[in-house]
């Protein structure tokens, strides 16, 4: 039974071979069928001379920053602005406890009245003594005088001559005093340095001010400064007075910058050095976030029109075109747009052809036909 079964299988397998065989195609190259594309126009890729930038962030600062603080001890009894109120220069920003001030501004012009009351009198009396001397000199010619009489009138005038002139060194003195106790009282009134924004204010009222110790932080806002860390590679390529890009997100403002300073000490930490830039725009604020772009030479890349950039998902390429007019979809890496043209750092060689006109009309993979080149 087992040997029949056996049989059987053999058969059914020797039956089945030659049906097999009948289905395998032979050796040889298979027709792709290729779409035809017509109605494209292509042209080569020349590569572009761009300036070079060198591109960093920074943070918009006030380029003077003043710190107020008061100049003598005494206890706020006024406090006449807020953080982020606007002051013009010399207006008032708090009084301090000027009593004690007051008193000696009281002492002093009683001294120099007293003093200006002495000079009075001495001058009545220089002008007595030499009266009394012209006469006694009269008298003396006509021998009615002695020379011991006439001499102690000469005395007497020049003695009248030193008080007068004492008097008038009280009155300056008694003067500079006066004038010493208005600049203390000057001093119990706390102004604006310049004209800006009040940044911080570190005083309350009622509490003690102490010379030498910050009240409030004024910051300029006619003028503005970035200051960025460039790379030590450009040490020497950069000078005060080159014109640089700065761009303000917040705000979309484009504005022309200019280098001020290069402090060309390299920190050994980041290996950067320092240079300032000098900035000015209506809208400006301290504390913005700026982007900076210095120009540092010159380079060459390719640039492509944006509107031949096709974008497929999150990838990006352009239809590129071989010496057999085979279209290609090549997938390109894009750099910054430069006017309306859009940078290709990687897939894209100069000498290379790229469809420019009816990019809607090709197909990767397909035959370009009609080829109307730029």
């Amino acid at each position: 039974m087992k040997e029949k079964i056996v049989k059987v299988l053999v058969i059914a397998t020797l039956a089945l071979l030659p049906a097999g065989c009948r289905d395998k195609i032979g050796p040889g190259t298979a027709e792709v069928k290729r779409p035809v594309v017509s109605g494209v126009q292509s042209a080569e890729i020349v590569a572009s001379e761009i300036d070079d930038y060198y591109e960093s962030s920074a943070t918009v600062k006030a380029k003077t920053e003043s710190v107020v603080a008061a100049r003598m001890m005494g206890t706020v009894t006024m406090l006449a602005v807020r953080e982020g109120d606007p002051v013009k220069a010399g207006q008032l920003l708090l009084t301090l406890d000027d009593r004690d001030v007051r008193q000696k501004i009281n002492g002093a012009q009683a001294a120099l009245a007293e003093a200006e009351s002495g000079v009075a009198t001495a001058a009545k009396q220089k002008e007595l003594a030499r009266t009394t001397y012209g006469r006694f000199e009269k008298l003396f010619d006509g021998k009615a005088l002695t020379r011991q009489e006439l001499d102690e009138a000469q005395t007497r005038m020049k003695v009248a001559e030193i008080e007068y002139e004492r008097y008038g060194e009280m009155v300056k003195r008694a003067r500079a005093g006066l004038a010493e106790a208005r600049v203390y009282q000057d001093f119990t009134r706390v102004s604006s340095p310049v004209d800006g924004v009040v940044k911080t204010k570190q005083i309350e009222l009622g509490t003690m001010a102490m010379p030498g110790v910050p009240l409030f932080t004024i910051e300029d806002n006619s003028s503005f400064r970035l200051e960025i860390g460039v790379n030590e590679t450009l040490v020497d390529r950069l000078a005060p007075g080159l014109a640089v890009e700065v761009a303000i997100p917040a705000t979309g403002m484009e504005l022309a910058g200019k280098i001020s300073d290069v402090v060309g000490a390299v920190d050994p930490r980041t290996r950067n050095f320092l240079v300032k830039i000098d900035v000015a725009g209506a809208g400006l604020q301290s504390g913005m976030y700026a982007r900076v772009r210095i120009p540092v030479g010159k380079r060459s890349t390719i640039l492509l029109p944006k509107e031949i950039i096709v974008e497929k998902g999150q990838l990006h390429g352009v239809y590129t075109v071989d010496g057999s007019n085979l279209i290609t979809y090549r997938l390109v890496r894009l750099g910054k747009f430069y006017g309306d043209k859009r940078e290709i750092l990687a897939g894209l060689q100069p000498g290379e052809k790229v469809i420019t006109g009816g990019v809607d009309r090709a197909v990767d993979g397909g035959l370009l036909q009609g080829d109307k080149g730029q």
